[in-house]
């Protein structure tokens, strides 16, 4: 009969699902599979000193736990929230001193960016000679959060977001491993799985310990936990809160409002409107509606109409009821007759389904900015072309991440202004076009 595992079943899940040996380690495939730098320099304990840059989640302490398990190094690990210059100074000297003996250390400082200039200066002289190998994690741009003296001498590493498919098997893993949740036999589908990968936005902890907010959420039978959709929706589901001033009417009659300037009738939204100001409603309320009704149904079929709003909103901020019911009332029913379209509101409610679903896609390199060394180095801004150069001032430039190249989310309507505007927009494509067969310089 195999061992016991010491497992501490208090501790999160997240912190008893921590990989030990970089085969555990999910995704960050570009610096640990087989061959790639990182696994090299771990393998072969010639650790340089060096920033693992990331979002939170991604395995930064992870990867600093795994240097500790394979070094033959003395390995401190130091935090930047509660130590300053007087323990720095400590650890330096320390390591400066089991140099003297030929043994190397290894100084892990989580959250390096939290350093201020003098702390981080510490540090310097010690990398400088040798006596310490740095290795800070940062989830911020460590061009602007680390000292460039200090920078110089660390190679940055860039740890990515997980792929969904990495935080699957990970969940996977912690359902049925003895230190995670297989003594509670959960039982959990894949498409569950999936949702909770969906949701953490490429975060290891946080999917972790999503599920096992999950778990605890979820029922016990004799068979085991089962996770539900309900189980699981309360967990991961956002909920709004909403505004109730008077109860159910209250929101019928702003619908009817609604309702009725999208339907252009301005008589019925006009009454609706005096319901609702006699009521004893908020003006600022309804004229709140109405701005948001500019754009949403109005939209580019006429762009006056969001000024006509705004300006009735301030009207009402400047002299409140009741002589601001003519101002709420003018616009009402010149957003009742004006053309309609929401073209806007489409296009946004299609880029926000992929944005939600592909929250972690990065900003193409060649329209990020460089403002730094370190960042024109990773090839940020690298290909960028200033539209302004070029015939139409429009150049061969993909703005989009990769895997959206060639979405389309706004489709205008032919209504009012906004028929130029897809005039416009068809000439703009016909131009790219031309573009993209002509002969690269």
């Amino acid at each position: 009969m195999p061992p016991a595992l010491d497992i501490d079943k208090s501790a999160p899940l997240a912190e008893r699902m921590r990989p030990k040996t970089l085969d555990e380690v999910a995704g960050q495939k570009h610096l640990v599979a087989e061959g790639k730098i990182l696994r090299t320099l771990i393998s072969n304990d010639t650790i340089p000193s060096m920033i693992f840059w990331g979002p939170p989640g991604v395995g930064k302490t992870t990867l600093a736990n795994v240097i500790a398990r394979s070094t033959n190094s003395c390995f401190v690990n130091f935090s930047a929230v509660t130590s300053g210059i007087k323990e720095i100074k400590e650890v330096m000297n320390s390591a400066a001193e089991r140099k003297r003996y030929g043994q190397k250390t290894i100084v892990f400082v989580d959250e390096i960016h939290r350093f201020n200039k003098a702390q981080q200066d510490a540090f310097l002289p010690f990398v400088e000679n040798g006596s310490i190998i740095l290795i800070g994690a940062t989830t911020e741009n460590p061009s602007f959060e680390v000292n460039g003296a200090l920078i110089s001498r660390c190679k940055v590493f860039v740890l990515k977001p997980l792929e969904e498919d990495d935080i699957v098997l990970l969940l996977r893993r912690a359902v049925e491993s003895p230190a995670g949740l297989a003594s509670l036999n959960v039982k959990i589908s894949d498409d569950h799985l999936r949702a909770l990968a969906v949701f953490s936005n490429g975060d290891a902890r946080n999917a972790l310990s999503t599920l096992e907010m999950v778990v605890l959420n979820s029922e016990q039978t004799d068979e085991g936990i089962i996770v539900t959709d309900g189980s699981l929706e309360q967990c991961i589901s956002k909920k709004s809160l909403l505004y109730d001033k008077s109860g159910e009417e209250h929101y019928n009659i702003i619908s009817a409002l609604h309702k009725s300037m999208r339907n252009s009738d301005p008589d019925a939204a006009v009454y609706w409107l005096a319901r609702m100001l006699e009521g004893g409603e908020d003006p600022l309320y309804v004229a709140r509606r109405v701005v948001r009704f500019a754009a949403e149904d109005v939209g580019l079929a006429d762009p006056h109409a969001m000024e006509l709003a705004v300006a009735a909103y301030q009207a009402c901020h400047f002299l409140g009821m009741p002589e601001c019911n003519v101002h709420l009332a003018e616009a009402v029913i010149y957003l009742s007759v004006a053309p309609k379209s929401n073209s806007a509101d489409v296009a946004y409610m299609r880029a926000r389904k992929d944005a939600v679903a592909k929250m972690a896609e990065p900003v193409p390199m060649q329209i990020r900015n460089a403002p730094t060394r370190l960042m024109k180095e990773l090839g940020y801004n690298k290909g960028y072309r200033y539209a302004h150069d070029f015939a139409n001032h429009i150049a061969d430039l993909q703005c989009l991440p990769d895997s959206l190249a060639g979405t389309q989310y706004y489709t205008p309507s032919d209504q009012g202004v906004e028929g130029k505007i897809g005039a416009r927009l068809e000439q703009i494509k016909e131009w790219k076009k031309a573009i993209a067969k002509s002969p690269k310089s």
